[in-house]
């Protein structure tokens, strides 16, 4: 199963749609992790049992995943505290470690984005994630079709490309 993390919080961002578009090149089960928003804020010594809810599904889902993808927005050069909560959350359960992940930072044009993707990767990097690929993607040269899918071009062979290195 991939597992599809947002940077954004919004299921309707540039960002959720590029990844929905990129599990469409999967061909296997595609899940989207759309609650990180719903996470509880990371606070070491509430990282013990009974663990929220909502952490208990990121954990599961991590785990059950047999890969991940991740793509983010810039928020002041960096991660968006969404994601980095949820990344906290794995820290003391390695769930991620050893993990096939793709990384991406989709912003509107260059060289935005690229301080937010380093900081996911030394994240992932924390997490012993194994990133497969990464790449800057700038909105202004992703083309969607109606469906939502990726329109033929240099993009969506990049993207396919990544996709066929995770299991």
């Amino acid at each position: 199963m991939l597992l599809l993390v947002s940077g954004s919080p919004r299921s309707d961002s540039a960002n959720s749609r590029l990844l929905r578009a990129t599990g469409n090149l999967y061909p296997g089960e595609v899940t989207e992790a759309g609650y990180l928003a719903n996470l509880p804020i990371f606070q070491p010594e509430r990282d013990r049992a009974p663990w929220p809810e909502a952490v208990l599904q990121w954990r599961s889902d991590v785990a059950r995943a047999t890969a991940l993808t991740f793509s983010t927005p810039a928020y002041l050069h960096n991660l968006p505290g969404v994601l980095k909560n949820a990344l906290d959350w794995l820290a003391s359960s390695g769930e991620l470690s050893g993990k096939p992940v793709l990384v991406f930072s989709f912003t509107p044009h260059p060289p935005r984005g690229d301080r937010a993707r380093q900081s996911l990767l030394w994240s992932l990097q924390a997490l012993k994630a194994n990133v497969v690929a990464e790449s800057p993607l700038y909105q202004q040269e992703v083309t969607f079709l109606a469906s939502g899918d990726l329109a033929p071009g240099d993009q969506q062979a990049l993207l396919q490309a990544a996709v066929d290195l995770l299991p």
